[in-house]
């Protein structure tokens, strides 16, 4: 039962990134394309709360020793490693960017926003009670939007606004997804996952995406300040059906592309380039000549079956996590000398 768990979260991460790979790739393109958008605006609705709700689940051992030491150096060395590739490329390019830590660079904020999900948590776990932590971190959500200035700054406007789903990860366990994958249960969450597609190509307004993105506050977002908690309420439900119908009808067994569910963190970080020079290259061209946006399917999967590779592990590694196998085996030996 173990390894079909792991199994299951491994293949919903690939599916996940792939999906996030996906997404930017069709960004450009969406207002092109009322199917398009569609597609857009469906994948946001739930790749990332799912990535999220994942993050919190596996966040069970907060109040262990070391777990913040290991999370704040797994993804914060990271995080500044690539805030400061992301300057130095901009400063080329446009020759006027200022280098910060607190402006995350595009993709950059899940990294900072995870960090500060874990230390929320820590201050969470001492309401003890589920459900008042999750009407306080809904409440806190839902109001982050008033803050006029909120915004990308320290992320903390996504920051906010996804907390719940990651405090939801983390109050959920493994008898919580046992059950939810039940083969009624997958068949029903099957047919809401589609039924909700459907739904979005008549009733979701395209204008709705920022909302999905949560990184704007209610006025930049051009809503009445009435009714924006109702809408961001709103949000949260269809999150947490599409989330919820996803990650019931992910595939259990372990399949020829499970392996490559450990390794999103590297995707998610060497995409962005990727995705930026396509721009530059005839295939783009010809996508918006043509129309064929299937191209984007066939290439953001390529993309990011590669960047899951062992090869590019094996040539990442040393930027992303400052780690050598030489380094390693010197830490290995220290360790060693010290027991």
């Amino acid at each position: 039962m173990s390894k079909e768990r792991e199994s299951y979260f491994d293949n919903a991460k690939f599916i996940l990134i792939f999906l996030v790979v996906f997404g930017h790739f069709i960004s450009p393109h969406k207002e092109d394309s009322d199917a398009l958008y569609t597609v857009y605006n469906f994948i946001y609705t739930f790749h990332m709360p799912a990535f999220i709700l994942i993050g919190g689940f596996f966040s069970k051992g907060i109040m262990k020793k070391g777990h913040l030491k290991k999370v704040f150096r797994r993804l914060l060395i990271p995080y500044f490693i690539f805030q400061l590739i992301n300057f130095v490329i901009l400063r080329f390019w446009n020759g006027t960017e200022t280098f910060t830590l607190f402006q995350p660079y595009w993709t950059l904020w899940f990294l900072l926003s995870m960090v500060l999900w874990n230390i929320l948590l820590l201050l969470f776990i001492k309401l003890k009670h589920p459900a008042i932590m999750m009407i306080v971190a809904v409440t806190i959500g839902v109001f982050a939007g008033y803050i006029q200035d909120i915004g990308s700054y320290f992320s903390l406007s996504r920051t906010f606004v996804f907390f719940p789903i990651f405090l939801g990860g983390y109050l959920l366990s493994k008898e919580h997804f046992t059950k939810f994958l039940r083969t009624d249960i997958r068949i029903a969450a099957g047919i809401l996952f589609v039924g909700m597609f459907v739904s979005y190509i008549f009733f979701f307004p395209q204008e709705a995406k920022n909302w999905l993105l949560a990184s704007s506050s209610y006025e930049k977002l051009g809503v009445e300040l009435g009714q924006a908690w109702f809408i961001r309420l709103l949000m949260y439900g269809l999150m947490a059906l599409a989330t919820f119908s996803f990650m019931a009808i992910v595939p259990r067994r372990k399949m020829f592309l499970t392996h490559l569910g450990a390794r999103t963190l590297y995707v998610y970080l060497l995409h962005g380039s990727i995705v930026q020079l396509f721009k530059f290259s005839p295939l783009y061209d010809f996508v918006v000549e043509s129309g064929n946006y299937f191209v984007l399917f066939v290439l953001a999967a390529i993309v990011t079956m590669i960047l899951a590779s062992k090869p590019i592990l094996t040539l990442a590694q040393p930027i992303i996590e400052l780690k050598t196998h030489l380094l390693q085996r010197y830490m290995n030996r220290k360790t060693a000398d010290v027991s």
